[in-house]
């Protein structure tokens, strides 16, 4: 099944890249790069200056889809192991 802005949150995110558009820490804020692993609670991300671990739950991602299309998620939807967040009830949006 493609990757939709639909399903995205319900989807295997590695190796979409991504970009921190909203945080917590200021400093996180435009972080950007390629999403190498994923854990219960962070991301890691190859940016251009190596490897960062994020946490998810402070951060907005804007992640770009394979067709092109790029899409906002709160990191809070992606908090959980990426196998548990196709069971989770989700807002309407995200299907």
């Amino acid at each position: 099944m493609p990757i939709t802005e639909q399903n995205v949150v319900r989807h295997e995110l590695i190796g979409l890249d991504a970009e921190i558009t909203g945080s917590k820490d200021p400093k996180l804020i435009g972080l950007a790069g390629v999403i190498i692993d994923e854990t219960k609670k962070m991301l890691k991300i190859r940016t251009k200056k190596g490897e960062k671990l994020v946490e998810k739950s402070i951060c907005v991602f804007r992640v770009s889809l394979p067709s092109g299309k790029k899409v906002e998620i709160d990191g809070n939807l992606l908090v959980g192991r990426p196998e548990e967040r196709i069971k989770k009830k989700l807002p309407k949006k995200w299907g």
